[in-house]
């Protein structure tokens, strides 16, 4: 296949921004609609509705929808040792690195007789989504289910789709289980975060979804977050994208096989190349077209190199400003001095740096989050990390020479926004004070 090749500085601006573009996200009035149906259903109709959804939509008729312990017990069991242990050693790493994200609590004095806290407490009820449609995704039960975990967050509900058996995949029930949930259902789609948005019979409300999905599911959280009666959710998702800058040292067959990665997500992910060799981009081609032939999703990732680009820039410096103004979901470095150029990276959500690094270890057991902000949504959005199952709020404590020292201020800054009642109840104290 024909791989788009451009040279930066032939590209007017318009033309720029048009190759940069990323694929129109499957959504509409079609999706809109349908979901937003879906949702009202299960609100009404709960687990019958999720039922119902299920044979219509998985082809299964599902007695129970919660998975059992004798299920939990089988999946173990199914699972070869090397495979056990692969997953074991993910959740290793990525609960140490986890682990390291807690926040210490705030306790000082503002002024004399001041005192403010700022204290964690983790979100009460969370739910999780994993997808299973295409490919099963344990990786995605540990990275959702091990930041829950060490939050606190009391109640961890998960949500999968089950095979045309009834069954979930093992190995996502063996990671969910050893990352600490309990809780599952074998509910998919936009009918899954229905019923965690605003829970049934079975599955348990939550306050907030967690997890990626298709347009349905997208959509779905979107909806349910603008809902009040629904569940906030962890951040606006688009397709999967990696972009690649990398100079004369990199090794095309790595380069190839990291974008070739990404590209197999699905047929609208976007993989773009940012170096200032052509000759790297020639080896790339060649590359891609080799190991193109022995990968099963080929057709797939066929289709997403239509979305792709591989650009010849002037500099390396010039590559990482592009990247900036792209905010990719994943960034990886591999010039020379990949660590050096990290300080000028503004907009990621991941960064891979040097040729050693690819982005499938982020996606699987390094022990960072791989559910990261995509679509450009890498500049006002992180990564998924324990921060985002947990919630801060502010405590205040005033002495009797607190608020002599404080209450004349804050009765003068209310008096400037003429609010009467604000100055009131703070004069009504300095008053008792005095007397």
């Amino acid at each position: 296949m024909k791989l788009p090749i451009y040279q930066w500085s032939d590209l007017t601006a318009s033309e720029r921004v048009d190759i940069l573009a990323r694929p129109a996200i499957a959504a509409g009035k079609e999706i809109t609609t349908t979901v937003g149906d879906i949702m009202t259903t299960v609100r009404e109709e709960g687990d019958d509705a999720l039922r119902d959804y299920s044979a219509q939509f998985d082809q299964v008729q599902l007695d129970e929808l919660r998975v059992s312990a004798l299920e939990f017990a089988d999946a173990e069991l199914s699972l070869g040792f090397k495979d056990r242990e692969a997953i074991l050693h993910a959740i290793e790493n990525i609960r140490r690195f986890h682990e390291a994200q807690r926040r210490i609590d705030i306790d000082m004095e503002t002024a004399p007789g001041v005192r403010c806290q700022r204290l964690t407490r983790p979100i009460q009820a969370v739910g999780l989504y994993v997808p299973a449609g295409s490919a099963p995704l344990p990786s995605a039960a540990m990275m959702l289910a091990i930041p829950a975990a060490i939050a606190g967050c009391p109640t961890r509900v998960l949500c999968t789709p089950p095979d045309s058996d009834g069954n979930v995949d093992p190995a996502i029930l063996f990671a969910a289980h050893e990352s600490g949930i309990r809780d599952i259902f074998k509910v998919g789609g936009a009918q899954a975060i229905a019923a965690m948005a605003y829970g049934t019979e079975t599955v348990p409300k939550v306050d907030k979804l967690f997890g990626p999905g298709n347009a349905y599911v997208t959509e779905a959280k979107a909806q349910a977050a603008s809902d009040p009666r629904g569940a906030a959710q962890d951040m606006p998702a688009g397709p999967s994208e990696v972009l690649v800058i990398a100079d004369t040292t990199a090794r095309p067959h790595y380069v190839a096989a990291d974008l070739l990665s990404q590209a197999e997500h699905g047929p609208d992910s976007q993989v773009i190349l940012l170096t200032d060799s052509a000759s790297l981009i020639k080896h790339v081609v060649l590359a891609i077209e080799q190991q193109l032939e022995s990968l099963s999703r080929s057709k797939t990732i066929k289709h997403a190199l239509k979305n792709s680009a591989l650009i010849e820039v002037a500099t390396i410096d010039e590559a990482i400003d592009i990247s900036n103004g792209y905010e990719p979901e994943h960034l990886i470095i591999d010039p020379r001095d990949a660590r050096e150029r990290l300080g000028a990276v503004q907009n990621a959500g991941a960064v891979c740096l040097g040729s050693l690094t690819p982005e499938s270890l982020g996606d699987y057991c390094s022990g960072t989050n791989h559910v990261l902000p995509t679509y450009g949504y890498a500049r006002n959005y992180s990564g998924l990390g324990i921060d985002q199952f947990c919630l801060q709020m502010s405590v205040q404590e005033v002495m009797p020479n607190g608020l002599r020292n404080i209450g004349p201020t804050a009765a003068r800054l209310a008096q400037l926004e003429r609010l009467a009642a604000h100055r009131l109840a703070v004069d009504l104290r300095l008053e008792d004070l005095d007397d």
